[in-house]
């Protein structure tokens, strides 16, 4: 008889995708519709433009901050038009207002209990760092620190790590 020959697929697991909450429950998710022209990624950083939420870009300010666009499940209404993991103005997005989130942290390295920043203007020495994307690091003027977020923990080795957002700042 032989005997049991286990196997391991893998070490480690990546820590999912952009905009996928990280734990339950404490976390509050409220609904509101996309503004603006631009569609929005999952994972973005968003602030009220009216009674819709648009991604933070430039001139934003941390007080404006209101959450992360969630990741949900959107159907397709046809098969060749799959969508690309985002909402499309007039969407209703998911606002991710507090807990913990899976986001893309495009510069510096996350740790736990370490700052958060979201880039405001864009600079040449940091080209793949665009505006409106997570950061670990700041840069002059160039970011904004959410002084009510931090990390909660290293990225996986795609970028995705872990924002904690502790309160609310906007209904």
């Amino acid at each position: 008889m032989a005997g049991l020959n286990p196997q391991v697929i893998g070490t480690t697991m990546t820590a999912g995708f952009a905009g996928s909450y990280a734990r339950q429950p404490d976390m509050i998710v409220n609904t509101r519709p996309a503004g603006g022209s631009a569609n929005i990624p999952f994972g973005a950083p968003l602030v009220y433009s009216g009674e819709a939420v648009v991604q933070m870009g430039a001139s934003a300010t941390a007080a404006q901050f209101v959450g992360v666009a969630g990741r949900e499940l959107k159907s397709s209404l046809s098969y060749l038009e799959q969508t690309p993991g985002e909402y499309a103005p007039g969407d209703p997005v998911s606002v991710f207002q507090r807990g913990s989130i899976q986001v893309y942290c495009q510069r510096g390295t996350p740790a736990l209990g370490g700052a958060v920043y979201v880039r405001i203007t864009a600079n040449g020495s940091y080209e793949t760092a665009v505006v409106g994307g997570f950061e670990a690091e700041a840069d002059s003027s160039n970011t904004v620190q959410l002084t009510n977020c931090q990390w909660g923990g290293a990225p996986d080795a795609n970028g995705i790590a872990e924002l904690v957002i502790l309160t609310r700042l906007n209904a």
